[in-house]
């Protein structure tokens, strides 16, 4: 595909506009003339395999596969379904959005380091601190979830005991580097795809009455207890919208790190070939994996189950689980566990990786202290990882007060902090799109570009801070106030905008006009880093690289 090369001699680009350093390059000179330590910049060590996996399954996760408990408990089947086709709307939205941007622009900091350069640094520095937020807090929130799961095998244990041994998993894969994240994901999320392809066949023949106990189920339960929940026992229509608009948060939070092979571009290999790839994919990834998964788990266990509840810290099992327990099958819930359990791992080490590169984008920016943009000479940003560990410490507030109670604590927090990263990404792409247009660009002529542009990113934007709004909503009905869920939905939202005006006052930077946006730098950089992949020999490398 043709790729739009602008001429680095325009008019309309400034001398100031188009340095001879990218971004990267230009942190490690600054800390040597700073008299810091050695700083080297990020290494391109993700492969295309990588990069695929991580977009397909990076972050399938514990969202899926046990956050699934409560929105089939509040939603009923259909609300459950609903619930998740209009966030995966959403979560397709922004990657058309954000897969323009960065597949011709994949530069360290992502869609963080592209708010500066096509809409202002104000909205750069409230995107980097929402995004390390977001990630930060999802780290303990998997912790946690892995530390439920466990418990499906052994309560005796103290929790504390397992949140460790999975931290150790998830630290030392992120501290051997970007190389060893990236292997490390491509078997967690290639364990993940196959489980959840499973999971969907199984479904259905357990469906059809293929189980032992030979139960043929239908939409059985779509008719009894029902299609939807009447949300906190309101009648009628009101009850049932409710029961559908529960559904959002925590499906957000199932689709939330998407984006994360925005984070990716500035470690990948080759990547104006294989970021749009990867893009391209990420409706198989919605359409596939999730609402056929919550299709299947609203036919195989009714809304109504006990132990849907992770709230009680009594309920230690996946909505998958509790269906093949039901249908009478003994040994394979103990496997599909373990195989969640490595989910929990993966998704907790795509969070560790993405949370580092998030704070190192933003001290490569100026907007967080300099120390955080050291890196080892294989390109390892430790001081970020450092700080990111951390913050990890958090997961043993489940010792306490039960995995499961913090499990939906953190996955609220994430759920909106991420939801408004989404809204950055479309704001960012609707200047980006106004910049093109001015300086007559071809959008064809990127490297990825979509027919559905600009009214995607409109949808995105608006429907995403609609859904923060209202996301708290449930505490506002009578005797259900929870101080604990109105902080953690809307803690995140108010923070988004405090910070913004906040940086807009420090920076006193106007809007960047869209014919003075910078489409030039960098370029030269990415180009060198792009190469035409060596024809396939054979017809099972023909297929690996259309698979990968």
């Amino acid at each position: 595909m043709a790729t739009y090369e602008p001429d680095v001699s325009d008019e309309k680009v400034s001398a100031g506009k188009a340095p001879a350093y990218s971004a990267s390059e230009k942190a490690s000179i600054d800390a040597h003339a700073e008299g810091g330590a050695p700083t080297y910049a990020l290494k391109r060590q993700l492969k295309n395999r990588h990069v695929a996996m991580i977009s397909i399954g990076g972050v399938i996760g514990t969202g899926l596969f046990l956050g699934t408990a409560n929105s089939l408990a509040s939603g009923g089947p259909v609300g459950l379904l609903l619930g998740y086709m209009t966030v995966g709307s959403i979560c397709f939205a922004t990657m058309l959005s954000l897969g323009e941007m960065i597949s011709y622009l994949p530069i360290p900091g992502g869609h963080i380091k592209l708010a500066e350069r096509f809409v202002d640094p104000a909205l750069s520095f409230t995107m980097g601190w929402n995004y390390w937020y977001s990630w930060t807090i999802v780290l303990p929130a998997e912790l946690s979830a892995a530390s439920v799961l466990i418990n499906y095998w052994n309560k005796s244990v103290n929790n504390a005991a397992w949140v460790s041994i999975c931290l150790v998993v998830v630290v030392a894969i992120n501290f051997v580097g970007a190389g060893a994240y990236g292997e490390a994901e491509f078997i967690f999320a290639s364990i993940k795809v196959i489980t959840i392809t499973g999971l969907i066949i199984l479904g259905i023949v357990l469906d059809l009455g293929g189980g032992p106990n030979h139960d043929r189920i239908g939409f059985r339960y779509w008719k009894h207890p029902g299609a939807f929940v009447q949300f906190h026992g309101i009648d009628g229509a009101k009850g049932r919208f409710l029961g559908w608009w529960a559904v959002m948060t925590q499906a957000a939070f199932s689709f939330i790190g998407t984006e994360i092979v925005a984070i990716a571009a500035g470690e990948a290999k080759n990547p104006r070939r294989n970021l749009p790839k990867a893009i391209r994919r990420v409706y198989i990834r919605i359409l596939l994996f999730y609402v056929c998964g919550v299709v299947i788990i609203g036919w195989l266990v009714p809304s109504n189950d006990p132990r849907l509840n992770l709230s009680t810290g009594t309920a230690a099992a996946s909505p998958f689980v509790i269906a093949i327990q039901n249908a009478g099958i003994t040994v394979l819930p103990h496997i599909i566990n373990a195989a969640l359990l490595t989910s929990a791992w993966s998704a907790a080490s795509s969070d560790m990786y993405t949370s580092s590169r998030a704070l190192y984008g933003l001290a490569v920016s100026g907007n967080a202290p300099a120390i955080f943009r050291r890196t080892s000479r294989n390109g390892l940003p430790y001081m970020a990882l450092l700080c990111s560990t951390a913050f990890s410490f958090l997961a043993y507030m489940g010792v306490k007060k039960g995995s499961g109670k913090v499990f939906n604590w953190f996955s609220a927090m994430t759920s909106v902090a991420g939801l408004m990263t989404w809204f950055g990404i479309n704001l960012t792409y609707i200047r980006f799109h106004a910049g093109c247009k001015a300086q007559g660009i071809d959008r064809k002529r990127l490297p990825f570009s979509s027919s559905l542009q600009p009214y995607a990113a409109y949808w995105g934007a608006g429907a995403t801070v609609f859904i923060c709004f209202f996301s708290g909503w449930a505490v506002f009905l009578k005797d259900n106030w929870d101080t604990a869920t109105f902080v953690t939905n809307y803690l995140p939202f108010i923070l988004f905008f405090v910070l913004y005006v906040v940086s807009k006052l420090w920076y006193r930077t106007p809007m960047v006009a869209a014919s003075e946006m910078d489409f030039v730098s960098d370029i030269a950089e990415i180009e060198a880093d792009s190469f035409d992949e060596p024809p396939p020999r054979n017809r099972w490398e023909a297929f690996w690289q259309w698979l990968m």
